[in-house]
């Protein structure tokens, strides 16, 4: 991920909602919702969103969430109910009220 990433400044009170599925709240203290405030944040991109939570939310493995500066593979992430591929994954720009689910497809056996 590239920190220089930081084209515009969101302001007004906004959130997004961030929430996590299928066992992938435990990597975030186990709780399955987030309210992430945008006001006054450089949080832009999808992909500057995913170090927010990592330095900010993540008290599991990073590991086990990121990997090659993306989500792992085993966790679909799903924004306003779209698949991200549909949304240009990384590169989608947040809007204020976006819904983001990440849900781990990764079972033990």
């Amino acid at each position: 991920m590239d920190d220089s990433i930081d084209e515009e400044v969101i302001s007004g009170g906004s959130t997004i909602t961030v929430e996590f599925s299928g066992g992938a709240e435990t990597l975030f203290g186990g709780v399955k919702e987030h309210i992430v405030p945008l006001d006054g944040s450089k949080i832009v991109l999808l992909e500057e969103m995913l170090r927010w939570l990592r330095d900010h939310l993540l008290t599991g493995d990073a590991n086990l969430f990121l990997q090659d500066n993306t989500v792992r593979p085993g966790i679909l992430v799903m924004i306003n109910d779209t698949d991200w591929d549909l949304m240009g994954e990384t590169e989608y720009i947040l809007q204020p009220g976006d819904h983001v689910l990440f849900i781990s497809t990764l079972h033990g056996g």
